[in-house]
C-alpha cells in the first residue's frame, strides 16, 4: 500500500523553523511528500516573518494529498478543498489557533484537526513563570538602578514565589503548564474558568474561584481565548481591587483587559505588570509608558522558542499518524465539540 501523500503549505523558511531532522525523516519514511516551493510564496520574506505562502497556489498543491501540514503564513483553506468529498483527511497545523485556518464546517465532513497549541502552551508557561518571577523579585527596579550608578534600594524589596496566592484566569493549555510548573513552590492556586469542573480541578491540584477572589491575588496571569466572552473582562473595576504591588502577567490576548486602567495603576506605581499582548497590536507607548520601572514588555513572543517552534511539526504529525492508524485522539487532536471556547 502506498504511502499517504503530504502537501507541506509553508515556506520553505517557515518549514526551517518548525520541521526538525527527526520530523524530516519521519516525513520522507512514512508520507509522499510535496513541499512548497519559493515559487509559491505569496511576496517576499519580511524582517524576522518568513513568506506567506500565495493563495492561488494551492490548488496545486493540494490535489491529491491526504494530509496537508500547515503552519503561520498558511492562507485559509476554502471548503472547496473538500466540495467533491475527496479532500485531505487530515490537516495537521504546526502553529497555535485554527480557527483563522479552516471553517468548523470541514469537521463535518469528518477531517481530523490537529494543532500544536499545546506545544506551545509549554513555552508560554515558561514565559509566564519567568515574568512572575522577575516582577515579584523586583528585579528591572534593581536593574535599572545599577545602570543608573545606584546600589542598595532600601525603598523596596522583593518577593518569594513560594506559597504565594496566584490567580489564574482561565484553565487553558498554557494556564495548564504553568500550573505544572507552580506546583514546587506551593501557591495558592486559585483559578477562575466558568468551563472548570470542581472534580477536573482537584486533578490539576487547584481551587476554583470567582473571578473577583482570582483578581485580589498577589500574582495574576491571565490565560483566556480571543472569545466575545473574554473582550474587556479584566475591567478597571476589577484592577483597582488588585492588591498593592500585585503582579500582572497578560500572554494571552490584549482585548482581554482594559491595557489603559493597567497601564494607569502601574504609572501610579501600585502594581506590577508584564504585558506580552496588547490592544492593538502592535501599540505605541510614550516615554513616560515606556520608561515605567514596573512595567515588563514583550513582543508578542511568550511562545516562541527555538526549541518549541523545530518541535512542532512534530508534534502534530506523531498524533496524525496515530489517528490515521487507529482513530486515536492525541493531545493535539482538536475536539469539535470544544470549537466554541478554543483559543
Amino acid at each position: 500500500m502506498p504511502n499517504p501523500k503530504l502537501a507541506a503549505l509553508i515556506s520553505p523558511e517557515r518549514a526551517a523553523e518548525v520541521v526538525d531532522a527527526g520530523t524530516r525523516r519521519l516525513l520522507e519514511e512514512r508520507f509522499e511528500v510535496v513541499w512548497a516551493e519559493a515559487g509559491h510564496a505569496a511576496g517576499p520574506a519580511q524582517p524576522g516573518r518568513p513568506p506567506a505562502l500565495d493563495p492561488a497556489t494551492l490548488p496545486e498543491l493540494v490535489a491529491g494529498a491526504d494530509v496537508l501540514l500547515t503552519s503561520w503564513g498558511t492562507p485559509k483553506l476554502g471548503n472547496e478543498l473538500w466540495a467533491d468529498g475527496q479532500g485531505p483527511k487530515v490537516v495537521a497545523h504546526a502553529a497555535g489557533t485554527v480557527k483563522h485556518l479552516i471553517d468548523p464546517v470541514i469537521l463535518d465532513h469528518g477531517v481530523g484537526v490537529f494543532s500544536a497549541g499545546r506545544r506551545i502552551a509549554w513555552s508560554v508557561g515558561e514565559y509566564c513563570l519567568g515574568a512572575l518571577l522577575t516582577l515579584a523579585r523586583r528585579l528591572p527596579r534593581f536593574d535599572g538602578a545599577i545602570r543608573s550608578g545606584g546600589w542598595k534600594q532600601t525603598e523596596y524589596r522583593g518577593h518569594e514565589l513560594a506559597g504565594a496566592k496566584v490567580g489564574i484566569i482561565g484553565a487553558s493549555s498554557t494556564a495548564r503548564a504553568l500550573i505544572a510548573m507552580l506546583k514546587p513552590f506551593g501557591c495558592d492556586l486559585a483559578v477562575y474558568d466558568p468551563y472548570l469542573s470542581h472534580a477536573h480541578a482537584q486533578e490539576l491540584g487547584v481551587r476554583t474561584t470567582t473571578l473577583e477572589d482570582a483578581a485580589r491575588s498577589a500574582l495574576l496571569s491571565i490565560h483566556v481565548p480571543n472569545v466575545p466572552e473574554t473582550k474587556g473582562m479584566i475591567t478597571r473595576e476589577l484592577i483597582e481591587t488588585l492588591p498593592d504591588g500585585a503582579v500582572v502577567v497578560n500572554s494571552s490576548r490584549g482585548p482581554a483587559v482594559d491595557q489603559q486602567a493597567l497601564l494607569d495603576h502601574a504609572l501610579g506605581g501600585r502594581i506590577y505588570a508584564a504585558l506580552d499582548v496588547y490592544d492593538p497590536e502592535p501599540s505605541t507607548f510614550d516615554a513616560t509608558i515606556l520608561q515605567a520601572p514596573n512595567l515588563l514588555f514583550t513582543p508578542h513572543i511568550a511562545g516562541d522558542t527555538a526549541e518549541g517552534h523545530l518541535a512542532l511539526a512534530g508534534y502534530v504529525l506523531r498524533d496524525a499518524l496515530q489517528w490515521l492508524a487507529d482513530g486515536t485522539r492525541g493531545p493535539s487532536f482538536v475536539e469539535p465539540a470544544a470549537w466554541s471556547i478554543t483559543a
